[in-house]
């Protein structure tokens, strides 16, 4: 018999909470808002510390007056996911061995062994980033990485991503796995379901906005950001092909960079497009996400041999907006042209003007700009990820041991057998017409699809910096992500209010060109000081319940092929 029919037994049992691990809330409180109430004191201080919303140097003061320890802090994290997981289901899975080695940082603390910034830090990692079985006083645990798909569970990975390495090199506590949109949302036509279940995986469930309960949760670093946002840890990292740190980011009311290609390695972190994925640091404030970037920074590509600054944390400097010139990208400010498509959104714009003039107000030039028409090249990019996709996740399936998943068309088959658990609200047509793609890299129409896409992503940014002058760009909420991402440039989302009455985030996007961060960075801090629009969510609202896309029968089950189009959401990415 094939394994994969084999398991459909036992996949059949699997549910969320066999791997979460959380309780569960009362009936009235998953229905509505209001839930500050049920996150009692204890969840709300680690000894006499209040650690919810403190930032990485206020909790390194604290644990070194000997306020706080790392155990205390990891502990105080973990209570708040029990209690808040299962309704915002942030949290794909928590470290078993988070407490044991969070005592083994305070035991180098206490040794004089400080190895950074990050020292005893908890931060959760998205769970299409490889993490390997951890060992602490003899305990040996692993935690799963599974892109939030149950074709993965049980599979092993051959060793921590780059970036895992450098993270536990550096001190931090890995707490957990954050939920995600399943395969980083490459997987179907979302259009039925958009925008509440774009933030969904069969092993998490669906991710559920903290600020407001029948808002979006995005793209597919939803849980990075939900937890971020509800204080479930210190800061997060999250991935990004085009949208999927700066979209969640957005939307939460966190800060969130998408670096430069090349600067954040891809190595471990399960793929869409080795030619646009780069994972990234997502934070409550612009000096978290400076520290966690400069953990995180491992250059491959074309970034390495680049001048590159030895600590991000020196930019982040009051006054750098002083005599900046910053573009205003005018085709984003007209919502209708790229915006979200969802009501209420188009509001934003105004929260963006206002954040611009407040930087005019710290000493900046504004200018109007225009970066290209998008849509020029969205079809492009989608051409290109499609061919990618198909053998990158393959490369990557061949690293993984304990797994028959070996291709796309394994994972394929996989969702059509197991359809009642995988294909729940939406299919997987993008799979598919992946699946139908041959002769990556030398295919002519690939070829022409990627250079042409990158070409005209680049062209905009960068004329418009140059016909300008200009030092960075900036456009509002949830619009121009496809730009930077297509063009490997970074991109930066910070808050930049809160709209009443719904108390849903507004944030406004900065970006430039290559290696540019040392400027998002300052400029953002710069803004984020004088406008200091950070507040903690409210829970407002109540969850919108997701109808079932009933697309599973006996067809299904036994292998009928998708032949239609995915209809990708014309407002913009959510990968």
């Amino acid at each position: 018999m094939n394994k994969q029919d084999s398991d459909h037994t036992d996949l059949d049992s699997i549910t969320r909470r066999k791997f979460i691990g959380t309780a569960a809330l009362s009936g009235a409180a998953l229905l509505g808002g209001g839930l500050t109430s049920l996150v009692s004191r204890s969840v709300s201080a680690a000894g006499d510390f209040q650690f919810v919303e403190a930032t990485i140097p206020e909790l390194q003061g604290a644990m070194v007056s000997g306020q706080l320890t790392s155990a205390r802090l990891v502990r105080g994290y973990l209570d708040r996911i029990h209690s808040l997981n299962p309704l915002l289901n942030s949290v794909i899975q928590t470290n078993p061995l988070a407490v044991c080695i969070a005592q083994q940082r305070d035991e180098e603390r206490r040794n004089g062994h400080l190895r950074g910034p990050l020292h005893g830090i908890p931060v959760l990692v998205k769970d299409n980033i490889a993490t390997e079985r951890e060992v602490c006083n003899g305990n040996g645990q692993m935690m799963q990485t599974t892109a939030g798909s149950l074709a993965l569970v049980g599979s092993v990975v051959p060793g921590d991503a780059v970036i895992i390495r450098r993270l536990r090199d550096a001190g931090a506590v890995i707490l957990g796995k954050a939920n995600l949109a399943e395969w980083a949302n490459f997987r179907g036509d979302l259009s039925p379901v958009y925008p509440q279940a774009v933030g969904w995986s069969a092993r998490g469930g669906n991710t559920i906005n903290a600020y407001n309960l029948s808002y979006t949760s995005w793209g597919s670093s939803s849980g990075s950001a939900n937890g971020v946002a509800a204080n479930l840890c210190s800061v997060a990292v999250g991935t990004e092909t085009d949208g999927s740190i700066t979209g969640p980011s957005s939307v939460e009311g966190i800060v969130g960079l998408k670096p430069t290609l090349g600067l954040v390695s891809q190595q471990g972190v399960i793929p869409i497009s080795h030619q646009q994925d780069t994972a990234g640091p997502m934070g409550r404030s612009v000096t978290d996400v400076a520290i966690l970037l400069n953990a995180l920074r491992s250059t491959f590509g074309r970034v390495i041999g680049q001048p590159l600054p030895d600590d991000y944390t020196r930019f982040l400097r009051r006054g750098a907006l002083q005599g900046a010139r910053i573009g205003r990208d005018v085709r984003y400010f007209d919502y209708s042209y790229y915006g979200s498509g969802i009501p209420g959104d188009h509001s934003t714009v105004g929260f963006a003007e206002h954040a611009l003039q407040v930087m005019e107000d710290l000493g900046a030039t504004i200018v109007d700009c225009d970066t290209g028409d998008v849509f020029e090249y969205t079809d492009d990019e989608f051409t290109a990820l499609l061919y990618e996709f198909k053998v990158q996740i393959a490369e990557y399936l061949a690293t993984l041991t304990n797994t028959d998943m070996r291709t796309l068309a394994d994972l394929i088959h996989f969702n059509r057998v197991h359809c009642r658990q995988e294909l729940v609200y939406y299919g997987q047509e993008v799979f598919e017409l992946a699946e139908q793609t041959n002769g990556y890299p030398n295919n002519p129409m690939y070829v022409h699809a990627r250079m042409r896409a990158q070409f005209l992503a680049r062209r905009g940014i960068d004329n418009a910096l140059a016909d300008h002058n200009l030092d960075a760009i900036v456009a509002p909420h949830l619009t121009n992500s496809t730009g930077p991402a297509v063009a490997g440039y970074p991109n930066l989302s910070l808050p930049v209010g809160i709209r009443a009455p719904s108390g849903r985030p507004a944030a406004m996007l900065m970006y430039s060109t290559f290696l540019r961060e040392p400027k998002l960075i300052g400029f953002a801090y710069d803004l984020e000081q004088r406008m200091q629009v950070r507040r903690q969510p409210r829970f407002l609202g109540s969850v919108i319940p997701v109808p079932n896309a009933d697309l599973c029968d006996n067809r299904t089950e036994q292998g009928q092929v998708f032949t239609g189009t995915a209809n990708m959401p014309a407002h913009g990415r959510i990968w």
